[in-house]
C-alpha cells in the first residue's frame, strides 16, 4: 500500500469514528455475525488513515495485508487493459468496504483502488480475521450467503453491459447507483461513468440530455446527478421494445 498521500494517521485501537459504543464495522456485512468480543478483538488493532483525493490507495498485484473501511469518501476501483485503458469496476463511498481478494490462497490485489476526494479508512488485519473466523466455524453460512449475493450482484453487472443501447445501458446504471449513493445524489464524472459501463464520454452525454429531457433525472452540480422519477426511469430500463429515447 502506497504510503505517501496520506494526511493523517492514528495509532492502532484509537479510533477517532466511535461513537456510543458503535464503529463502521457495524455497516459491513463481511463482519455480520462476529461475536462482540472478536469485534472488540480486531478493534484493538485497527489503523485509521486520511488520504488525499488522488492517492493510490491500493496498487494491483501487491498483497492483501486489510480490510480497508472507507468511513468517509468515494474510492473508485479500477483496472487497465493492455492498450492503457481504464475500466472502472465500482465506485465505493461512506460505510462500504474493500475485501473481496481476502480469501484467495495468495491474497493480491486483481484492481487498484484510487481516492476520488480526501478519504477517511479504516485498516482491519487481515491475518486476525482469518484467525477469527478460523475459530468461529458458525461464520461460514454467513459468509456463503454473502459471497453469493456478491456473486449475483456481478452477473447483473455482466448483463448490463451485455445491453447494446446506450440509453438502456446508461438507465440501468443510474437505477443502481441511485440505489447505494448517499444524500440522493449520484457524484460521479461523466468519464468515470462512461469507463464504468464501457461507453465513449460522448455517448454518455448525448444518453445524459436525454434522459433529462424525459423527466427521469437532473444535474444537480458538477459532477453530480439525481434521479427524479425513478419509477419512470424503471420502467424505460424494463420496457420490451429495447428502443433508444
Amino acid at each position: 500500500m502506497d504510503e505517501q498521500g496520506i494526511i493523517e494517521q492514528n495509532r492502532p485501537g484509537n479510533c477517532p469514528y466511535g461513537d456510543h459504543d458503535t464503529s463502521c464495522m457495524d455497516r459491513i456485512r463481511l463482519f455480520r455475525g462476529l461475536p462482540k468480543s472478536s469485534r472488540q478483538e480486531l478493534m484493538a488493532d485497527v489503523i485509521h488513515r486520511s488520504y488525499k483525493e488522488g492517492h493510490l490507495l491500493i496498487e494491483e498485484e501487491t498483497k492483501v495485508r486489510y480490510i480497508i473501511v472507507i468511513r468517509r469518501g468515494r474510492v473508485k476501483i479500477c483496472r487497465g487493459d493492455a492498450d492503457g485503458e481504464e475500466h472502472i469496476l465500482d465506485i465505493l463511498h461512506d460505510g462500504q468496504a474493500i475485501w473481496h481478494d481476502l480469501f484467495l490462497k495468495e491474497p493480491v490485489y486483481h484492481y487498484s483502488a484510487v481516492c476520488l476526494t480526501d478519504a477517511d479508512c479504516c485498516l482491519f488485519s487481515r491475518e486476525k480475521f482469518m484467525q477469527i473466523i478460523t475459530r468461529e466455524p458458525e461464520m461460514a453460512l454467513g459468509l456463503i450467503a454473502m459471497l453469493s449475493t456478491e456473486l449475483t450482484e456481478e452477473k447483473e453487472k455482466v448483463m448490463l453491459l451485455s445491453i447494446r443501447d446506450p440509453d438502456t445501458r446508461l438507465a440501468g446504471f443510474l437505477l443502481d447507483r441511485d440505489g447505494k449513493c448517499l444524500n440522493g445524489k449520484i457524484s460521479m464524472k461523466l468519464s468515470d461513468i462512461a469507463a464504468t459501463i464501457s461507453l465513449r464520454p460522448e455517448t454518455v452525454s448525448r444518453s445524459l440530455t436525454k434522459l433529462q429531457k424525459a423527466g427521469y433525472i437532473e444535474r444537480a452540480g458538477r459532477g453530480e446527478l439525481r434521479v427524479t422519477d425513478r419509477e419512470g426511469l424503471y420502467t424505460f430500463f424494463h420496457r420490451k421494445d429495447g428502443g433508444s429515447l
